[in-house]
This record gives structure tokens, sequence and C-alpha cells, in this order.
């Protein structure tokens, strides 16, 4: 088994056993979109136009929730200084964990989005649009999440940090992907959203591992 994809192996089922990847992210997700028509109400037609908008917060939200586990764990018993060491440039390590975070937290919110769409009465035909923007955007929440963990990595309680960090990245990627899948459920096309959010996810994918492993480097001095 190649070194990388040992990583990714291993990142994955750390985050499956310690319950803060799949479990905790998706656990949020469906608690929150299944709480906000009790507080918003029964009106199926207001509930629809708040659908596009509330399941991407939430999906947001849930991504942000295991964050700081990234490379915390592993810088406090020491696994981080011997991945640095590692034949992977620190750049690949931090691509591996970026991924596995999208496959244990990102992906499973995008498996689940259709399901919990119905329960907030999102149209049929924005369903398929509403999961092309999320596979589109959440990637690039688990890249700017892994700048935001680099960065506090080694701070004694920087999870509040780390929000601070990493919401404000967020938002471009929160309003084009809402956007796409409010203009479908008015019967529109996507528009410039579509292109404009996969543009921010290549910009993300492709700068993050740089310049989180940039952070990484200063912290582990």
């Amino acid at each position: 088994m190649s070194p990388a994809r040992a990583l990714l192996v291993r990142e994955i089922q750390l985050a499956v056993r310690a319950g803060g990847g799949a479990g905790l992210g998706l656990a949020f997700f469906l608690i929150v979109v299944l709480l906000a028509p009790l507080g918003i109400g029964p009106d199926q037609v207001l509930l629809a136009q708040v659908a596009p908008g509330l399941l991407w917060i939430a999906a947001l939200l849930a991504c942000l929730l295991s964050l700081d586990r990234l490379f915390q764990a592993d810088h406090e018993d020491g696994t981080l200084d011997i991945l640095a060491l590692s034949p992977l440039p620190l750049e690949g390590i931090v691509a591996i964990k970026a991924l596995a975070h999208w496959l244990t937290t990102g992906l499973p919110l995008v498996l689940a989005a259709p399901v919990l769409a119905l329960t907030l009465n999102l149209p049929d035909a924005a369903q398929p649009m509403l999961v092309l923007g999320l596979l589109l955007g959440t990637p690039a929440l688990s890249a700017i999440g892994a700048i935001g963990a680099a960065i506090t990595v080694g701070l004694r309680r920087g999870g509040l940090l780390l929000s601070l960090l990493v919401l404000p990245l967020y938002v471009p990627t929160l309003i084009f992907g809402a956007q796409i899948a409010s203009r479908a459920a008015d019967g529109l096309k996507a528009g410039a959203s579509l292109p404009f959010l996969a543009g921010t996810s290549l910009l993300v994918l492709a700068a993050g591992p740089f310049v989180a492993a940039a952070a990484l480097r200063v912290n582990l001095r």
C-alpha cells in the first residue's frame, strides 16, 4: 500500500471510530434541518423559499464541527511531526487529510440532502441542482477548513478562533451554492452562480494545501 493511500485509510478510520466525522456532522445536519420546520412553522411556501439557504447553512456548520480534529490530535501526540518527516510532502498530507474530512463529513451531507430537502418542501426540480452545488462546494469547505485548522494547530482551545477564521471564507461558497438551488426552485437556470462556485472551489483546492502546509511549517518549528 502506498504511503498516500495508507494515510487516507488511517484518516478515514480515525474519523469513523472517533465519531467526529460522518457521525457528528451528519447528526448535526439532520437535527438542524428537521427542527427548522418546527421553528419556522407549517407554511409550505415559506419552507420552500428558505430551504436552499437553510440546507447550505446546516451543511456549512456541520463541516465546521470536526475541523479542529484535522491536525490537533496528531499535533498533541507527536504524529504530525512524524508525518512531516515522511516521504509525503506536507502539501500532500494536508490534501489527504482534507479529502478524508470531505469523505467522512461532506459526502454524507451531499447524500442526505435530497431526502432532507423533502421535509422543507423543496421542489423536485431543484434537488439535482442542490446536490450538484453541494458536490462542487463541500470540497472547498474542507480545504478552507484545513487552512484554518493548520493556522490554529497547537493553540489551546483554538476551536473558537478556527471558527472566526473560517466562517468569513465560507461566505462566497455559501452564497453561490444557495443561489444555484434557489434559482432552480424558481424554475430558472443557474446562471453565473454555477461557474463561480466551480471556480471558487478549484481555486481553493489548488491553493489550500500550499497555504495550510506553510502554516504547519511555522507551527512545527
